[in-house]
Order: C-alpha cells, then structure tokens, then sequence
C-alpha cells in the first residue's frame, strides 16, 4: 500500500496549501491542530430535504408518493382535483408510457367537460391543486419558475391555465389571483413546459392550480414551482443556506446518516447515488428511512455544488453492503438485527465507489466525468474525503466487507483520505467502539468516524479524548453528537466539549452536530441545530455556540494564555491561532451560576493589534429559541486589546474576542 496522504490541513503548514510568504511563525508553546474541526452533517431527516434546504415548493410533484412509505399514502397525496365552473373530469393515476422508469407514476386528466365561465378571468376548467408543504409561501414582487412535463393524449391542443392563488375564503368563492400563464399543450408525446410566474402580494399559504381548458384526456408529471432567487441560483432556500453560510463550515457530510443504507425494508431501498445525478424526470425516489418520499431533486451533484458555493469539502458517506441495525425496532433487540449482501455481490458495492469518485473527479473524458460535464459542471469537484459505511455495528460480517470495498479503493485511489466508522455509541468499553478501533488500527484507516448523543451532564463534564493515545495514526471525526435538550445550558455543555475538542485537534480533526434541520410541523428528532417552517428559519442556542466555533478555525492551539479563577469541571478556555488569516481567537466558557474572572496573557504574540472584537452569548439557565421566542443570540463590541488583561466572565455565558496580528 503506498504511503498515506496527510489530512486535516492543519496539522502540517505545507499540507495547507499556503505559501511561506502570506504565513506567519506561530510562536512557541503552541500545538499544531486541525482547522477543519467545524463542520456540518446534513442528512434528510425532519423534511430537511424536500420543503426544506431543496426550494422545490410543489409536494409530489412527481406523483410517486406510496403507502410503502406511509400508510395512506399514494399518487394524488398533496393533490386534489378541482373543478371550478362546473367542469367535471376526473383524474387516474398511471405507469404505462412514463417519462422515464425511474420515475414511472404520472397522472391523467380526463376532462368531460369544460364550464362555461370560459373566459380566463372567471374560475374554469378541470384540474388538479396542489397546497405545497402545509402551503406555499410567496412573496410580493417574487419570480418564481413553473415546470412540468405534459402530453396531449387524446381531443384537440388545450390550453392550459397555470394559477398561483389564495385560497378561496369561503364556500362558492373563487381564489384570489396571485399569478397566472397559460400553457398550450398539443404534442402527444411527453414534452417539458415552462412558465415564470410574479406574484402580486404576500402570501403564507398560497395554492398551485393546473386547470384544462378543452375536453379529452391529458397527462401532467414533474410539477414543479421554484423561487427564481435560491442560493447562488443553484436551487437551495436562500434563507437556510445564508444559515449555513453563517456557520463557516469546513465540510459537508451527506446524505446521511442512516439514510444512507437505507430503511428496514431491504437492499432495494438503499441509498444509491447514481440515480441522484442526472435529470430531474430520470432521478429515482426512495422511501425515506424517517418515514417519508425523498424526490432526489436535492441529490448528488447539488449536494457536490453546494458544498463548492459553500467552500466546504464534500464528505459523502456510501453503504458498504451491510444495513443498519437499528431500522424497524432493532435498537430494541438484543443483538440488533443487521443484513448484508452476499461477498460475490461485492464488486457492485465497489463499483459505487469508484465511479463516485471518476464521476467527482475525473475528466469530461472518462464516463463520468462526462455525465457531470453534462449535468453543468465540467470541471471536477476535486473529492478528497469519502466515507464508508454508517453507524454500523462492528460485526464480523461488516469487517469483511468493509475492508474487501476499503482494499479496492485504497488501491485505485491512494489520494482518497477514507473515513470508517466506530459504530452507535462511540465510548470506550463499547463493544463496537472497540471493534471499529481495533479495525482501524489494523487497516491504518486515516479517520474514524465516532457518534454519540448524551444529556449535558456528559458533555460538561467528560473529557473523553484527554485519554486518547497520541501515537495513533487514525484521527477523530465526531461526526454526530448533541446534548439532548436545547437550552443555553445545553448550547454551553457543547462549547464547553468543543472547547475540549480544540484542546486535543491534534487528535481530532473534525466534528459536526446533527441533526442539522427539523421542520416544524414534521420533526423526526430532538433537538435539532436549526428549526424552520415555509417564513423563516429558528436558530437554536447550540446554533450560535456552533457559529463561534466556525468563526474561529485556526491551526495552532495554545493551552496556557488563559487562567481562570477558582476554575470547575464547568469552566474551559482556549487560544487558537490562524497563521494564514494572522487571527487569534480566544473563547471562555462559563457554565456555572456564579461570576468567574479570567486572566488573559497574550504576550508571546507579536504585532497584536489594539483593537478586538468581542461576541458574547450569555442568558438565564434554562432560556431557549424557539417559535414564539428568540431571547439567546451573540452580542457583539469593539473592545481595547491589552496583553494582559482580565476578563469578568458572566454566569451561563461564552465569550469569543477575535484580535489581529
């Protein structure tokens, strides 16, 4: 095996990618750590995909909801016929003829008769209407771009009116126009449609009507209603990435999670990203393991995108041929219920990996990287990091077939930097914890990818990777972990933690809270970093605690700049330098209810500027964001900077002061 690649850029200046010039010497006494630590881990858990970060607006447009995903479930779910003007039809879902096999249900308009108020400015036609998620949020003045494939099955061309509305306020009224095209669709084969649309007034709960306007039979797939204005044009809710934008993170782990190998249903409905890269009307759906229908319009390569609009490094995470134990109640058996392909069906799961990273990286070229090149994207996306495997447990069956997919990759793409997993519960004495360390010293794996979730009490008091040998060449990636609850004590327990984290970056080299998003009315899990509903987002305590973090990436840790008075298990302090940003960072964590005061000595630092920023989170105990309140958010001042100086640390608080050099 040829000699691995150094990771976590910060550990060495020469892996960063700087040149000497725009460096500057860290002074004595510091440890080099990793400035990748801050990260995010999105996966579609919450409705964080479809309704949520994908700005798609129309649910099911594709019409392939099913009672496989939830009871009750099927083609017209969020859809209902209308008939205004006393037009009659009626609609059948069909899979004869469909766009593409992937994506095989469509639904067809029967209209029998078209009203008479057959003049567009009254309400006529027979249609569908779709009410989005738990409505459709518009915005005077907005643009927003309608599409859908339609065909003409039968009767002469019809016109077809495209409406975005309010509803009706009462029995017998019609909706208040908001926008409105009209279509005409003759071809009988499946033809692709569009129509911008303006709205003339805000509205929370908008509705999308598609109404025939002549007799026959008509086919409509693939609705879809975008805002014209998402994040750098790439389709993402602008207001939640700007969130993420505001995080600062070095990296994206995606798609999951335990979406990633799929649900407790079997190998058919893993996670395949193949099926996620092309056109939208050829992308497979997939039961969501959460209970719902993942579309795939956020797949892939808008996954790869938006990290590149982010600056993040992709982290995509693949299955390597074993399920997740813990679907269907298997947390609750005693051994856990784990499946896994047969090893002769091995080379298909390698497969999915190598050609992620030709389709990532590879030239137009080779097969791939044409298919990217052909989705918009010509030049490669230059994947570094790739995970195998999630959450696992450590079985003998998953060894084997971890390390047979891990061998095969190692080989064709040394470059690669390959994070495994520790398994659920990634605490010393844990019976897959060890085994997952006990694989990954025996295959020199670069990262380790460890999970927990624990109440506060954990994170405020534990140390877990003080204990840590330091010869080991496998590093630490906490990749998923919160306290369970989200009040600002919370939010100070995980600082506290990453605080401990910094202190030990030369072990571990990246982290990532999750979830990341919930939303409202549809929450798998609690607590989630970001809550959000069709207005706005809800940013958490935990999310501002984070943010700092974020703010405040560097490669050299210093231990010793702080003190601080008649200090607790609750108390925790760090100084990180940013030799390429020539920034230093000092953070302090106060989790107790009394008043505590540090002592800063920073004179080892030349060139210190005389002025500082200051950011502050601070509150009562138990205060929390939610819906209706929003108490916990940074303060921000311009202070006076000494090198030496105190500091009053409030109760419940944690304070970040940002100086030049």
């Amino acid at each position: 095996m040829k000699k691995r690649t150094l990771f976590c850029t910060a550990m060495l200046a020469a892996t960063l990618g700087i040149s000497a010039q725009k460096t500057m010497t860290p002074p004595p006494g510091g440890k080099a750590i990793s400035d990748e630590l801050l990260g995010i881990f999105f996966e579609d858990i919450s409705a964080a995909a479809d309704g949520g970060l994908y700005a798609e607006l129309i649910q099911n447009g594709s019409f392939e909801f099913s009672p496989n995903e939830r009871d009750g479930w099927g083609p017209g779910t969020a859809w209902r016929t209308i008939r205004p003007g006393h037009s009659l039809g009626y609609i059948q879902p069909l899979t004869t003829q469909p766009i593409h096999a992937n994506n095989p249900t469509y639904m067809r308009l029967n209209i029998e008769r078209v009203g008479h108020y057959y003049d567009y400015k009254g309400w006529t036609g027979f249609g569908i209407q779709n009410d989005g998620f738990a409505g459709i949020s518009v915005k005077a003045g907005a643009k927003y771009n309608f599409s859908a494939f339609m065909r003409n099955v039968k009767g002469d061309a019809k016109p077809v009116r495209v409406v975005l509305a309010a509803p009706a306020k009462g029995w017998g009224q019609d909706p208040t126009l908001l926008a409105e095209a009209t279509i005409n669709v003759a071809s009988n084969s499946w033809q692709k449609y569009e129509a911008q649309l303006t709205v003339t007034e805000d509205v929370p709960n908008a509705i999308l009507q598609i109404l025939a306007l002549e007799k026959g039979v008509m086919d409509v797939d693939m609705v879809s209603l975008m805002p014209e204005d998402t994040y750098k044009g790439h389709g993402m809710r602008k207001d939640l990435a700007e969130a993420l934008a505001n995080l600062h993170p070095k990296f994206m782990r995606f798609p999951g999670g335990c979406v990633v190998h799929g649900g407790g249903d079997g190998f058919w409905d893993t996670y395949r990203w193949k099926t996620t890269v092309g056109p939208k009307e050829q992308r497979r759906g997939l039961k969501n393991t959460w209970g719902y229908h993942q579309s795939m319009g956020l797949g892939y390569f808008e996954y790869f995108q938006f990290c590149e609009d982010l600056g993040m490094e992709p982290l995509p995470i693949l299955p390597c041929g074993v399920s997740c134990q813990g679907t269907n109640g298997g947390w609750g058996m005693k051994d856990q219920a784990q499946d896994w392909v047969p090893m002769s069906e091995m080379d298909e799961w390698v497969s999915e990996a190598l050609d992620l990273i030709e389709w990532a990286n590879g030239d137009v070229n080779t097969k791939w990287g044409r298919i990217r090149a052909e989705a918009g994207h010509p030049k490669p996306f230059n994947l570094k990091y790739l995970g195998l495997g999630n959450e696992e447990r450590i079985s003998p069956e998953f060894t084997e077939r971890f390390k047979y997919i891990y061998d095969r990759v190692r080989a064709a793409h040394p470059e690669i930097i390959i994070v495994g997993t520790a398994g659920p519960g990634s605490h010393p004495g844990n019976r897959d914890f060890e085994a997952g360390w006990k694989l990954a010293e025996e295959i020199d794996l670069a990262i380790l990818d460890e999970h927990y979730y624990e109440p506060r009490d954990y994170f405020l008091k534990s140390r877990q990777y003080d204990n840590y040998p330091r010869d080991r060449k496998t590093k630490v990636y906490l990749g998923e972990y919160a306290a369970k609850d989200k009040k600002l004590i919370d939010a100070l327990a995980e600082g506290l933690y990453l605080l401990h984290v910094e202190r030990n970056g030369d072990v571990v080299c990246m982290t990532s809270y999750a979830p990341l998003f919930a939303r409202r009315d549809n929450t798998n899990w609690n607590p989630d970093l970001i809550y959000f509903d069709n207005e706005r987002p809800y940013l958490t305590c935990s999310y501002y605690v984070q943010q700092m973090f974020g703010q405040s990436a560097g490669n050299y840790f210093y231990g010793d700049c702080v003190t601080i008075d008649d200090a607790t298990e609750l108390q925790g302090q760090s100084v990180v330098l940013n030799t390429k940003t020539r920034q230093l960072f000092v953070k302090i964590c106060n989790a107790s209810e009394e008043t505590k005061k540090a002592n800063i000595n920073l004179s080892r630092f030349k060139g210190m500027k005389s002025v500082a920023t200051k950011t502050v989170i601070a509150g009562n105990r138990d205060d929390e964001n939610n819906y209706d309140q929003q108490p916990i958010a940074p303060q921000q001042e311009t202070i006076k900077m000494k090198k030496k100086m105190t500091l009053d640390l409030a109760p419940y608080s944690m304070v970040m002061i940002q100086v030049s050099l």
